[in-house]
Parts: C-alpha cells; structure tokens; sequence
C-alpha cells in the first residue's frame, strides 16, 4: 500500500501523512462516514487507489456498477478533472440521498478529484512493491549480481552507474575496471575474497567512452577464438582500432592485464592504432614507453570518471575530505548521530545547523511540491535528501543549477521514521577535481 502512496492523486488528496501517521500507530482515527467502511478498511480510512473510490461510488454515492466504471475511466482519462466535474451533481444527489451533505460531503468529493490526477490501480502498487521487495531481496543477498545487472541494464533508473557502484562500494562490493583480457563487453562477476559475498564487479568494455557494444562484442569474439591477447601489439594485429579508441582503453585500464600502467599505455596507443594485421610481430616503433611517473589518486579518478563515468576503487569527493574537514563540513554518515539528539518529529527542539558537502546527483522539482526544489548530495559515506524551499532556490539559482558539486549549510529535519534530510539555508559552489554529471528534472 505504501507504494501507491507517492503519486499525485495521494499527494494533493491529502492522504500520504495520514496514512504513515496511522499506519505508525500516531494518529486515532475514524472514516469520514460509516458508509466509507467497505471501501476504507483496508487502508485505516484513507483512499489510495482507484479501485477503493470506485466502492466508494457505489457505497456513497448509490452508483451502478456501470456509473463506478465511467467514473474510472474519467479518473484514467485525459482533461479527467472536467469529466469529474460533469459526475459532481450525480455525485452530490446521491450522497444526499444517503443523507451525506455538507463539509463531510465536499471533503469525500475533493478526494476524489484529486485522484482524477494520475490515482493508482492497487494492481500496480501489488505489481510495484513485489518488484520492490524482489529487487531488495536481491541487494541483500547477492549485492554484486545486482549491482552488475543493473549496470548492464543502463541507461535506465534513478542512479547513474557512479551512485551505483559507489552505493556497492560502500556495502562492500569490491567493483574493478575494464579490461580487455579479464572483462567483456558487459558487466561480469568475478571471485575476490575481498569483496562481499566473495564477488567483485568487472565493468563492461562497452562502456568504455568511444568502444560501444559492437566493438566490445569483436574485442570478446576474437579473444574467445584466439585466446588471450598477449601484450598491446597482440592486441593492435587482431582487433582494428582507431586512436581515440585506444586512447580511451588505455585511460580506462583496460590494458592492466599487460602488465603496463596507464601512462605507458597512452604512450603507446597511437601506434597500437596503427599497428595492421599483415605487419610482422615485433616491428611496430614505439610500443615500449619510456619511465613515466605513475598517476596520481586524483588523476586516477579523473581518468575513470573520464573513460567510463565510474570511478571504481574511489569516489571523487574522498580527495577533497580533508578541505571539507577544515571547513567543518560533516560526513553523510555522520549526520545520524547528530540527529539522534533531537527526538524523532519533537517540535520544540531545534534541529542543529550543519555543513555538508557533496556532488549533486540530481535536482528535481515535483510538480506537487509547490515550488520546492529538492537536490540530492552524496559523499564517500553516502546520500543526503536537501530541500531547497522557493525563495532559496531563486537566492542561488545560478549556483544551484551549474554546480557539480555544493557546500550546503541547513538545519537537520528528522522524521517521525527517523530518516534525516537537511534544509538548506545557504549553497555555496565546491570546486571538484573531477568533473562529474548530475541527473537534473527527470
């Protein structure tokens, strides 16, 4: 039921906080009217789903079977609120003729237009919440197969493959990178006893910037024919590529298994570009590089995010920990304790003020919210709900909207449920090392 509850109908209907408040046990309650009993039971007197306000119809209102289903489908339909306002007096003589009339008789009729909007078939809520259930089933107990297939399943969801991996990471799934010896075109499963559940994570080459699935899929196909590629060379006299492309594989790590780093690779890429088939082995000029300094933690990072928009082994803001440290700012994770000084949903306690930095992986903006603007920051330790209130956001819209990442300073909010979200009272821009992408007004 509670899936239904995040949809517009529910949301303008006024039902969401009722139904926590007492499905939580927070709130007495009673129906609006003996007659909504039928109907409401089920869902402690709060209408959520389509199918309830349909009984509703019948029960109230003294609607046929066949009234109920065209106020369905005026529900379903497009310009829906007209078409529930042309039911209105149908509606309102049979309330009263039930003798239900008055603020008891709008308030049951404003619930119901307010379904007209996107309200939700309990058959979808069942259909959503079993993929929900299944799909935390599947992160509980196999957290790097999960994460792998979603990976593989890109593009598609609310995370990107960053916040994905890193949300592994941080559940202790190991995640490597891509590499054309010991990878394939997708996202594969690897032993590591390092990692949870004994499984690491392999990234696909195909999400390697420039290579794409057909690419990928020749760079696997030859290897499963011709075994193993030996060194870059190999490699050049099998599979064609061009510049750029070996450029990317290279910055990726994806020649790891050669036993060369990442700069000699680069050194070598141009002619592993022009490397041909017909050219006999140990002719090519310029494979062997010259000693060059290792990559730094930051440019390592840097060329992840650069190559697969996956930063495996660390996430971009551990490099600027110890700035965020000077500055005061608190770790995500460190948020919990800080909350849990204040009672849960305690008005007269004021939450303490904090400073939180972190990349910004989404802005959204829910036509429901009345002008509310709300981020999404997330750290090396996790994630951080911030709200962004309307005269905040026209204050910093310019910052708001162009920066990757932010300093956000606000006030703690604890709900009833205890989950922390912080709102925001100042944004300030955070200067990244490593540029990265948010997902904005999806």
């Amino acid at each position: 039921m509670e899936v239904a509850l995040i949809r517009p109908g529910p949301i303008q209907g006024g039902s969401v906080h009722p139904y926590i408040r007492r499905r939580n046990g927070l709130e007495e309650w009673d129906y609006d009217h003996p007659l909504l009993r039928g109907a409401l039971e089920k869902t402690k007197g709060v209408p959520l789903f389509q199918e309830q306000l349909m009984q509703i119809a019948v029960d109230v209102a003294g609607f046929s079977a066949a009234d109920a289903d065209e106020l369905r489908r005026a529900m379903g339909a497009k310009r829906s609120e007209e078409k529930m306002e042309r039911l209105r007096d149908r509606f309102f003589a049979g309330m009263a003729a039930n003798e239900i009339t008055g603020e008891v008789a709008e308030g049951i009729f404003r619930k119901m237009i307010a379904f007209a909007n996107f309200g939700f078939p309990e058959s979808h809520a069942i259909s959503f919440a079993s993929l929900v259930y299944y799909s935390a089933w599947f992160k509980l107990y196999y957290p790097a197969a999960f994460c792998a297939a979603l990976l593989n399943a890109q593009p598609m969801g609310f995370y990107s493959p960053q916040s994905l991996v890193a949300d592994a990471r941080r559940h202790g799934v190991l995640t490597r990178g891509a590499d054309v010896n010991l990878g394939r075109a997708e996202a594969i499963l690897s032993p590591d006893p390092l990692s949870t559940g004994g499984q690491a994570i392999r990234l696909g080459l195909a999400e390697v910037r420039g290579i794409g699935q057909e690419l990928a899929d020749e760079i696997d196909a030859e290897r499963d024919r011709g075994g193993p590629y030996r060194d870059l060379a190999d490699l050049a006299r099998r599979v064609r590529l061009t510049v750029p492309q070996a450029e990317a594989l290279a910055t990726a790590g994806a020649f790891g298994s050669f036993g060369i780093d990442r700069r000699s690779a680069l050194w070598a890429a141009g002619v592993v570009a022009a490397v041909r088939p017909e050219q006999l082995p140990g002719t090519a000029v310029g494979l062997e590089a010259p000693a060059l300094p290792g990559l730094t933690e930051v440019e390592l990072t840097a060329a992840d995010v650069w190559a697969t928009g996956v930063s495996p082994g660390t996430h971009p803001m551990q490099h600027l920990r110890e700035k965020l440290d000077a500055l005061g700012a608190v770790r995500i994770d460190g948020l919990d304790a800080i909350g849990r000084t204040v009672p849960p949903g305690d008005s007269e306690h004021v939450m303490p003020r904090v400073l939180v930095g972190g990349l910004v992986t989404h802005r959204q903006r829910p036509a429901t919210a009345h002008g509310v603007t709300f981020l999404n920051l997330e750290d090396e330790s996790g994630m951080l709900n911030v709200t962004c209130s309307e005269g905040l956001w026209a204050r910093y819209r310019t910052v708001a909207l162009s920066s990757s990442a932010l300093l956000v300073r606000g006030r703690l909010e604890r709900s009833p449920e205890g989950v922390l979200n912080l709102v925001a009272d100042r944004l300030q821009r955070l200067a990244l090392t490593v540029p990265v992408k948010s997902r904005d007004f999806r």
